[in-house]
């Protein structure tokens, strides 16, 4: 597929819905990550009113707030109902529009790579749709057969559903294209849950309080669960949004048991985070630490340099520049002959020795001890001119 929009436009649009679905998920995070503290703090008294479950007193600039939670609805509804959904819409939307301006109008360059699976354009985005809708849809279904019955069987089937997930995306795209669809894939998935569920159920409750009716509480347990889903969910689908700027993540030849080992470790750093905020005594979540600890050290072992096998023989200066000329001068050149970009990709330039000797631990990270550069491998570079390379590189 030809990039349908002129780069630089491009740069500023990426630039653009980039800085917009920063700021949105900030705002999403934090309303999440701050209800289910709240949840978690709430106190039982004597005297509270009928119907609530607790309450919590709470400081913060300056002022303290008293906050009180209805196990289902209270008897009356106020004037004025403060509803956050447009956090989660305008995440999801900004996404999906960032995925179509960085991965499908460039799906030759960020997307595919031949070496995985061989794929056009079309092919590789409809296999996107499909996939991320599709996983919504499975997520839903379990939730709904197993949530109030089987909790942890769902915690269970959820993780191998992602596992899954990973594994099938790291066999269909490039690494980063893998990535940051394991990301968009879990996203949904929690976009979803307010949009589908937990915004309907609330709708549903303020409905029946209209018409004097008591509601029924298994839509507000409903909404809880996939809420409480949607904060174990953040921290790996945070690591995801910046993984592409990690080629020994996104490069690894196993990279989706990293994915896995990122959303265990994400998950348990969460629960460590928000029950420590509540108050919750450190003997109590002393378990969760060798867990976050056990799988960091499983990723940084995993992901350390293996020693590279270097060619034999001398490799002449004109031969590496030769390499770099017909696999890396496309895009790192003064004037790139790739129309994805409009100037060199982070201003890398490599026409001369000079250059290419300037950024030779860039050039060995990425196109040598990984094989994220050539972009998709678009230009074909093999394995013997990346240990050629390699070994005029080692001896610079």
């Amino acid at each position: 597929m030809c990039t349908v929009i002129d780069p630089f436009a491009a740069d500023w649009l990426n630039l653009l819905l980039r800085w917009g679905h920063l700021i949105a998920g900030i705002a999403w995070i934090g309303t999440s990550f701050y209800f289910i503290a709240l949840d978690f703090s709430l106190q039982k008294r004597e005297g509270l009113p009928a119907g609530v479950g607790g309450e919590a007193w709470e400081v913060h600039g300056g002022g303290f707030y008293h906050v009180q939670k209805y196990l289902s609805a209270p008897p009356a509804l106020p004037d004025h109902l403060t509803w956050f959904k447009w956090e989660a819409y305008l995440t999801w939307v900004t996404g999906f529009l960032l995925l179509i301006v960085q991965y499908y109008l460039n799906a030759e360059s960020y997307l595919i790579d031949p070496s995985v699976m061989p794929l056009t354009a079309w092919q590789a985005i409809a296999i996107s749709v499909a996939s991320i809708a599709g996983g919504w849809i499975v997520y839903d279904q379990l939730c709904r057969h197993l949530a109030l019955r089987h909790p942890t069987l769902l915690v269970i089937c959820v993780i191998v559903l992602v596992g899954l997930a990973a594994y099938g995306f790291t066999h269909v795209y490039s690494g980063r294209g893998a990535f940051i669809h394991v990301g968009a894939f879990i996203g949904t998935t929690m976009a979803a849950n307010v949009f589908m569920v937990i915004i309907p159920n609330q709708r549903k409750i303020v409905a029946s309080l209209l018409k004097g009716e008591r509601p029924d509480p298994a839509y507000g347990a409903m909404g809880k669960q996939r809420s409480l889903h949607n904060t174990y969910l953040t921290l790996p689908v945070l690591l995801m949004m910046v993984s592409n700027h990690y080629a020994f993540l996104t490069g690894h030849p196993q990279s989706w048991i990293l994915i896995l080992m990122i959303v265990v470790g994400g998950a348990a750093l969460r629960h460590y985070l928000v029950r420590t905020e509540v108050g919750d005594e450190q003997r109590e979540l002393a378990w969760l630490l060798p867990v976050i600890a056990a799988v960091l050290g499983g990723a940084i072992f995993m992901t350390a340099p293996a020693k590279q096998v270097m060619f034999a023989g001398d490799v002449p200066d004109a031969d590496a520049l030769a390499i770099v000329q017909s696999r890396c001068a496309a895009c790192h050149a003064q004037h790139p002959a790739d129309k994805t970009f409009a100037e060199p990709p982070k201003g890398v330039i490599l026409d001369t020795l000079e250059e290419l000797r300037r950024h030779k631990e860039q050039v060995m990270v990425q196109a040598v001890n990984n094989v994220a550069m050539p972009l998709g491998n678009k230009t074909g570079m093999t394995p013997d001119e990346r240990a050629r390379l390699g070994a005029w590189l080692a001896k610079q």
